[in-house]
């Protein structure tokens, strides 16, 4: 069997006990960090707290080279990833080559980033459209690539009346993006486009959801540029139209200014 076990937010304690106990009777246990990472602990902290090898995997291991997944054929394997398990396309693709290899799956959910933003912040969470990630931008032919889609959803999103949860983008090479990173990222695609789509915009900022010390902070697009969040991991909400409970969050909880209750 082939279970997936999703390991929370932030540090090895983050998973859910049902996750604990089935890691702890594993016969092999895969991670991968690849599509979040848990900022607060180690690897070998997990292996500590499991009791278990952790078999770290490499986006290639996940996405191509999948043999491993044999192993569950006759043996109970685990399969771990930052935030709730499955939630990464990746992952649903994993569990169909397991089906189509005759593996029976099971899932055991974990905290994730996509319901702490509205704990965190205040804002409703039927209220969150289709979310988006700011990659890093590259170099191609002495051309700065920028991707469209993050600005383009935000701007559908907007249309419709919807927030929009935006992923960072986690890179190998480039490290954690943070939210400076990320809204000059976005402006700079506001001058090339000129929509308006982020033109004195709210936009809410979060860090380490899951810690003991999490940071999280509401203003204008221009100004929370400026803010220091601190360390990753970082994500950003753009909001649309706020319910007057939204604002009064966003006032009291995540020190937005006080005229957007007006």
């Amino acid at each position: 069997m082939l279970t997936f076990i999703g390991l929370g937010l932030f540090d090895e304690t983050d998973i859910t006990v049902k996750g604990l106990e089935t890691v702890r009777k594993a016969d092999m246990v895969y991670a991968e960090f690849y599509t979040s990472h848990l900022m607060g602990t180690t690897v070998e902290k997990m292996e500590e707290l499991f009791g278990r090898k952790v078999n770290v995997l490499t986006r290639e291991d996940v996405e191509q080279n999948t043999s491993w997944l044999s192993h569950a054929k006759d043996k109970n394997v685990v399969f771990l990833s930052g935030g709730d398990a499955m939630v990464a396309t990746t992952h649903i693709d994993l569990r169909l080559r397991a089906k189509d290899m005759g593996i029976d799956t099971a899932i055991i959910h974990a905290p994730s980033i996509s319901s702490a933003v509205s704990g965190l912040s205040g804002l409703q969470n039927y209220r969150f459209g289709k979310s988006t990630t700011i990659p890093f931008p590259y170099t191609r032919k002495d051309k700065r690539i920028i991707s469209e889609a993050p600005y383009d959803t935000i701007k559908m999103n907007k249309k419709n009346d919807l927030h929009t949860l935006v992923f960072l983008d986690i890179d190998m090479e480039k490290g954690f993006m943070d939210i400076k990173t990320a809204i000059s990222i976005l402006l700079e695609m506001e001058e090339r486009k000129g929509e308006g789509v982020l033109v004195h915009t709210l936009a809410v900022g979060i860090a380490r959801a899951g810690s003991d010390s999490p940071s999280v902070h509401a203003d204008y697009i221009d100004k929370l540029k400026n803010y220091d969040f601190g360390g990753p991991l970082h994500s950003l909400v753009i909001p649309a139209n706020l319910h007057f409970i939204e604002a009064e969050a966003l006032v009291k909880l995540c020190g937005a200014p006080a005229g957007i209750m007006k």
